[in-house]
């Protein structure tokens, strides 16, 4: 299953094609699992080459879809599962340590996810870099393992099937989805860095009005 794009995968983005290439429906499966737990592994390089893979009769795009859902659904249990061993309390004292944050931003951001934390799940499926993410505090706040798992799946089947429908409705061009993708990353990346930025600048000031009355 080569391809003009397949050329240019190294590294474990090529490892994990090859894994797919040999194995099929499973492979994929074992693929995403593994850029669930290591983010840096490009589901949009995956998912695409799964829809390919469909489209030369390897597998049904059904199975291609499935085998894909399962693979994030299992990798979000994993981290789920890590999240709920380190637990509220050593991920607050974790989190402390890290400058500019106060006991009062980790309280927000728990409250937050007990009045939220569904939609959290649910859409965060369908946002890089959170897609893996957003299982950490689900699993340290405990949601509810069934229902995380319900959102998990629904939230993965619609991002997989996009990219699946899309390697398999250009066949061969499979590889011309991921300008589109880097473009919707550098989006959320953007507005990341925005928001954190605005969170540094607004800490500092903080602190530095609050040492200014101090002084007073």
């Amino acid at each position: 299953m080569s391809s003009p794009g397949t050329a240019e995968l190294d590294g474990l983005a090529g490892w994990t094609v090859d894994l797919m290439e040999r194995l099929g429906g499973p492979g994929a499966g074992l693929a995403i699992f593994l850029e669930n737990v290591f983010p840096p592994l490009p589901s949009e390089v995956i998912l695409p080459m799964a829809g390919f893979a469909a489209r030369l009769g390897q597998l049904s795009v059904v199975e291609a879809v499935l085998w894909t859902t399962l693979g994030s659904v299992v990798g979000a249990w994993f981290i789920y599962w890590l999240g709920a061993r380190l637990g509220h309390d050593r991920m607050r004292r974790l989190v402390l340590k890290v400058p500019l944050i106060d006991v009062e931003d980790i309280d927000k951001s728990a409250a937050w996810f007990a009045r939220h934390g569904t939609k959290g799940v649910f859409f965060g499926r369908m946002l890089p870099f959170f897609r893996s993410f957003i299982s950490v505090p689900a699993g340290t706040e405990r949601m509810n393992f069934a229902v995380f798992t319900v959102l998990t799946f629904l939230g993965s089947l619609i991002w997989n099937s996009v990219f699946v429908g899309a390697g398999y409705g250009l066949g061969a061009n499979w590889h011309r989805v991921e300008p589109y993708a880097a473009t919707f990353q550098y989006i959320v990346l953007s507005a990341v860095a925005v928001a954190l930025g605005w969170l540094v600048v607004s800490r500092i000031r903080r602190r530095l009005r609050a040492e200014a009355g101090t002084e007073v």
